[in-house]
C-alpha cells in the first residue's frame, strides 16, 4: 500500500455496532444533554427570576439572558472550532466541558442581571465549543452506514437534558423543598456537578484516528484503531479484513484563505443550504423555547413554579422525533427526509401560531401542539448539524461546523429571544403569532432549498462526500 494512503477510514466504517460505540456516544453526546439542561433551566425559571425575592428581572432581561448565552456560544464555536482542527478533537472536548462546568457553577451565585449575563455568556462559550468538537469526533468515529441516525439521536438528546432540567426545577422550586429563592441556584449547581462527572468519563474516549491521519500521526492512529478492533472482536468475533485504502494522510489543516475559497467558491451551494438550515432551526427553537415560560405565565396564567410540568410533553416530542425518524435519514436518504421535516415543521408552526392568536388553545393544548410540531422539528434541527459536519472537507470539519453554527445561531438565536421577549411583553397575541409566522417561513424556505440542492450523503464515507479541492 502507498505510504501516503491509509485504510483506517474503511476499517472504522466496517466495524459492527458494539459496546465501544455506545460508550463513545454516551460520553460525547452528553454535551447536548447539558445544553438542554441549561436552556431549560432558564426557560423554566424565567418567571422565577422576575420575582423580587430572586433577581427581579424584567421580561426583556429574561430574553436578553437567552441572547447573551447564544452570543457566547457563537464566539465559543468560532474560537474553539478552529482550535479543534488544529489541536485535536479530544483536547478540545475536554477543555470546553471544563469551561461549561465552571461557568454553570458560577451562575448559581449570580447577584443581578449583569453577573448572571456574564456567567451565561461564558457558559455559552463552552457549549459553542462543544458543538464543533463533538460533532467532528462523532462523525469520524461512527460507521458510515449508521452515521445519520446516530448523529440525530445524539443531537436529539438535548431534550433529555430539557426533561431533566424541567424535573429538577419542578422539585427544587417547590416551597416544601427549597423554594424559588434558593431553588433556582441549586439547579445550576446540579448542572455543574453533572459536568464534573462527565469529565471523568470522557478521559477514556480516544482521539479521532482520522484527525491523527490528517496531521501525519499514522502510527498513533493505527494503534488506536487496533485497540478498538480488538475490543470489538472480543464482542463480535473476528472482523473481516480490509485491504483497500484511499485516504491520503498528513495533509494538515488548510489556511483561512483556502477555507474561504472552499466555502464560498468550491462548495458554495452547500454553504447556502447549510446556512439556511442553521438560521431556520436556531430562530424557531430559540424563539419558542427561551420564552416558553413567559408565554405560559403571561397568556395562560400558569404559576411560575409549575411551568416545568409543561416542558415534559414538549421535551418528549423532541426526543422521540430523532429516535423514530433518524433511521429514515440513512435509508430513505438525506435530501428527502431533511426537506420533508423542515417543510412540515414550518406548516405546523404556522398553524399553531394561528390557533394561539385566535385564543383556541389552553396551556395544555398549547403544550400538545408544540409536542407534535417539534416531533418533526427536532429531527430537522438535528439534521442541520449532521449536514454541516459531513458535507465539507475533513481537514476543516470543526471550523466549518463552527462557522455555520455561529452565523446561523448568531442570526436566528441571538435575535429571536430578545424579539420574542418584546413581543410577549406587549401582551398582544397577534404580535407573538407574527413571530411564529416568521419562523415558519424560514423553515419552509430552508426545506425547499434542501430539496433542490442537498447532498446525498447517506451511507457514504466522509472522505468521498467532500474531498478538499486542490
Amino acid at each position: 500500500m502507498d505510504r501516503s494512503v491509509s485504510n483506517i477510514p474503511a476499517r472504522i466504517d466496517r466495524l459492527p455496532w458494539s459496546r465501544w460505540h455506545w460508550r463513545v456516544v454516551m460520553a460525547l453526546g452528553i454535551a447536548w444533554v447539558l445544553d438542554g439542561l441549561e436552556v431549560t433551566l432558564i426557560g423554566s425559571i424565567g418567571g422565577i427570576l422576575e420575582r423580587s425575592d430572586t433577581l427581579a428581572l424584567s421580561a426583556a432581561q429574561v430574553g436578553w439572558t437567552g441572547s447573551v448565552y447564544i452570543a457566547g456560544a457563537v464566539l465559543g464555536a468560532l474560537v474553539f472550532g478552529r482550535l479543534t482542527d488544529r489541536l485535536g478533537r479530544k483536547r478540545l472536548f475536554m477543555i470546553t466541558l471544563a469551561v461549561y462546568m465552571l461557568a454553570t457553577l458560577a451562575t448559581a451565585f449570580s447577584t443581578g442581571f449583569v453577573f448572571l449575563s456574564i456567567c451565561r455568556f461564558i457558559t455559552g462559550l463552552g457549549i459553542g465549543g462543544e458543538y464543533a468538537a463533538i460533532n467532528s469526533a462523532i462523525d469520524e468515529l461512527i460507521p458510515a452506514r449508521v452515521r445519520g441516525r446516530v448523529n440525530l439521536l445524539i443531537n436529539g438528546s438535548f431534550w433529555i437534558g430539557a426533561a431533566l432540567g424541567a424535573g429538577l426545577s419542578l422539585v427544587v422550586l417547590d416551597p416544601r423543598v427549597l423554594g424559588p429563592a434558593l431553588g433556582w441556584r441549586a439547579c445550576f449547581i446540579a448542572g455543574g456537578v453533572m459536568a464534573l462527572a462527565i469529565v471523568l468519563v470522557r478521559r477514556h474516549v480516544p482521539e479521532s484516528p482520522r484527525w491523527l491521519l490528517m496531521h501525519g500521526r499514522k502510527e498513533e492512529a493505527e494503534r488506536i484503531v487496533a485497540q478498538i478492533e480488538a475490543e470489538v472482536e472480543r464482542e463480535h468475533g473476528a472482523l473481516e479484513p480490509v485491504h483497500s485504502g484511499g485516504h491520503a494522510h498528513g495533509e494538515g489543516m488548510p489556511g483561512l484563505r483556502q477555507v474561504a475559497a472552499v466555502l464560498l467558491r468550491h462548495y458554495r451551494m452547500r454553504s447556502v443550504v447549510v446556512l439556511s438550515m442553521m438560521v431556520a432551526q436556531a430562530f424557531v427553537y430559540n424563539a419558542i423555547f427561551f420564552t416558553y415560560a413567559l408565554v405560559l405565565t403571561r397568556f395562560y396564567q400558569v404559576p411560575d413554579n409549575r411551568v416545568a410540568l409543561y416542558i415534559f410533553p414538549f421535551a418528549l416530542g423532541n426526543v422521540l422525533g430523532p429516535v423514530l425518524l433518524g433511521p429514515l435519514f440513512d435509508s430513505v436518504g438525506r435530501r428527502r427526509m431533511i426537506s420533508l421535516t423542515y417543510i412540515l415543521s414550518g406548516i405546523g408552526l404556522a398553524l399553531t401560531g394561528w390557533a394561539f392568536m385566535q385564543g383556541w388553545l389552553t396551556a395544555f393544548t398549547q403544550a400538545l401542539c408544540w409536542s407534535v410540531v417539534f416531533f418533526v422539528a427536532s429531527a430537522a434541527a438535528s439534521s442541520a448539524y449532521l449536514t454541516a459536519s459531513e458535507v465539507f472537507p475533513m481537514q476543516m470539519r470543526a471550523l466549518a461546523i463552527s462557522i455555520f453554527y455561529a452565523i446561523g445561531t448568531g442570526t436566528g438565536g441571538f435575535i429571536a429571544p430578545v424579539l420574542f421577549g418584546w413581543l410577549i411583553a406587549s401582551g398582544d397575541r397577534a404580535n407573538v403569532a407574527m413571530g411564529y409566522a416568521a419562523g415558519a417561513v424560514l423553515a419552509i424556505l430552508a426545506g425547499l432549498l434542501v430539496r433542490s440542492h442537498a447532498v446525498d450523503a447517506e451511507r457514504r464515507p466522509l472522505e468521498e462526500i467532500a474531498p478538499l479541492p486542490r
